[in-house]
């Protein structure tokens, strides 16, 4: 039985599942909710996510929510080392640096793509240029962090990929692909590991 991921695919979050799905080779299949009609909040989608977010995750009776926990459950089960489970130290680091990615980036970038993309593109609104400023203050404090230690190492958890990694490319995806893109090209060490160089 395959397993299921509901959400929209060009969800950062539903993207950092399905990237790790195709990591392990894994059977899946994609189902769409649709977010704009309210989806998330119908009481079949809350059953499977009681927060009324996206993603989703099924295999079998298993259900779990949270991108990161899923990643890690689908990176396990596969038996990947994007979590060098088999080393202590290194898989520590991956931890903080998925918590770095969660509390420092993708807070900033969150309500960045949300303004730049979804609310023009999808809700037909006007994107509010206050918010996007002041979380590319935010981001840029983060990524001062991120060129530091990117300047010493390869990868962020040291000289390897790992999930950590992984987890942050469906937003920088975003970024880079965005009106703001510049704030990433300012720091040599940080653009190199962004096109994976």
């Amino acid at each position: 039985m395959a397993m299921k991921v509901y959400g929209p695919a060009a969800s950062t979050n539903v993207a950092r599942v399905l990237v790790c799905l195709e990591e392990v080779g894994a059977e899946y299949e994609v189902v769409p909710v649709d977010m704009p009609s309210g989806e998330h909040k119908s009481s079949a989608h809350v059953a499977r996510n009681p927060f009324g977010q996206i993603p989703a995750f099924q295999d079998g009776d298993l259900i779990l929510t949270e991108s990161r926990a899923i990643s890690k459950y689908i990176l396990r089960k596969g038996g990947s080392d994007l979590l060098r489970q088999s080393n202590l130290s290194e898989s520590a680091t991956v931890d903080v640096w998925l918590e770095v990615e969660n509390a420092h980036f993708n807070s900033a970038m969150s309500p960045i793509i949300f303004q730049s993309f979804v609310v023009p593109s999808f809700l037909g609104g006007e994107t509010d240029m206050k918010i996007i400023k002041e979380n590319l203050e935010k981001l840029k404090t983060a990524l001062e962090v991120y060129e530091a230690r990117l300047s010493r190492l390869k990868y962020l958890a040291g000289d390897f990929v790992s999930l950590e990694d992984i987890s942050h490319f469906p937003a920088a995806y975003y970024l880079l692909g965005g009106p703001h893109a510049s704030v990433l090209y300012a720091f040599g060490s940080l653009s190199s590991w962004t096109s994976g160089a």
